[in-house]
């Protein structure tokens, strides 16, 4: 309850236009930041899928790890555009 009237009041001291702006702006930022659940999901269902790939191929070894691999760092890239377009959204919008 305290968390709501402090954020009630941080609102009602600025005006309308700039309070709605930041209230997107923290909005929008806190949906950004969820690009890292999906991505988070998938590299783990990956290395996952990797170690069971492994465990029943073990010559393949090589194949497999440079595979997952390439395919995390593709999936890294979500998480760090959703970081720098949270970052923007909050310091300088």
């Amino acid at each position: 309850m305290n968390l709501f009237t402090s954020l009630f009041q941080f609102l009602a001291e600025m005006s309308v236009g700039e309070g709605l702006k930041n209230l997107g702006a923290g909005i929008g930022a806190g949906i950004a930041v969820m690009t890292g659940l999906g991505s988070g999901i998938g590299q783990g269902l990956s290395a996952g899928l990797g170690a069971q790939a492994v465990s029943r191929q073990p010559e393949a070894v090589g194949a497999i790890r440079s595979t997952m691999i390439m395919g995390q760092a593709v999936a890294e890239t979500a998480n760090i555009y959703g970081l720098i377009v949270a970052i923007l959204l909050i310091f300088v919008f």
